[in-house]
């Protein structure tokens, strides 16, 4: 719930415009104050883990990263309900594959929409459970200057939380900030978590030294070095077919 005392609502689409148009239906609709708006995929990843709105209306054609795909990317803590946008009656099959809330087609119809808003009130946000079955990524959306790196998961050597936020370090040792949590990346990707603020590529992996007290620690093949902690390192040699 919003300050106002009603579900908060986040607006994403990459055209101002479209944007304008939803926010004044909403508006005279009533029901919803609507917390923020966004204009493409990485910054809205941002608002909802920061803000947890309890709905998002959401494009799905933006550049470089897609509406379905950014609903891969965000933490199943923060998952809010979710109306998907557009021009394109062609993807209403696999947004409610995607578990969204409903759809709705530009230019919105009014009475639609205010069946959509009827919808939104019967119904819970989303099971986490059911989030989990949400496709797995293939990138990782970093900030860059002035520009959103896309990060391919084979060149990714590790990824690390610290106080600032999540970086995602790549083979030549380049590091890159990402709105995505480290619960969302182990769950949505093939990198596994070594310790509690560290996941790894297990193909990155060059040896394993093992210390004392059931701590460890891994070499990449690129010269990085990654602690291990004692909690995951059962868990490292059973991924890695190491017995013992």
């Amino acid at each position: 719930m919003s300050a106002a005392g009603l579900p908060s609502a986040l607006l994403v689409d990459d055209e101002p415009l479209a944007r304008d148009e939803l926010r004044q239906l909403l508006q005279a609709a009533g029901g919803l104050d609507i917390v923020g708006e966004c204009g493409n995929a990485v910054e809205a990843i941002a608002f909802i883990h920061r803000r947890k709105p309890d709905v998002v209306f959401l494009d799905i054609q933006m550049p470089r990263i897609s509406g379905l795909e950014m609903l891969a990317m965000l933490d199943p803590e923060a998952m809010p309900q979710v109306v998907f946008v557009t021009a394109y009656d062609a993807y209403a099959l696999q947004a409610f594959e995607e578990h969204a809330c409903d759809y709705l087609l530009k230019p919105v119809d009014p009475a639609r929409l205010t069946k959509t808003l009827a919808r939104l009130r019967q119904r819970a946000a989303p099971p986490l459970a059911a989030m989990s079955a949400l496709a797995p990524l293939s990138l990782i959306p970093c900030q860059g200057v002035n520009r959103i790196v896309l990060c391919r998961l084979e060149e990714v050597a590790y990824v690390c939380s610290r106080l600032s936020g999540v970086y995602v370090v790549d083979a030549a040792g380049v590091e890159r900030f990402t709105e995505l949590t480290l619960r969302t990346l182990e769950e949505r990707s093939d990198l596994f978590r070594c310790h509690r603020q560290y996941l790894v590529r297990l193909s990155a992996i060059r040896e394993i030294l093992f210390g004392d007290n059931g701590v460890a620690t891994i070499h990449t093949l690129d010269g990085h070095s990654l602690p291990v902690s004692r909690r995951y390192l059962k868990p490292l040699k059973d991924a890695l077919g190491i017995a013992g």
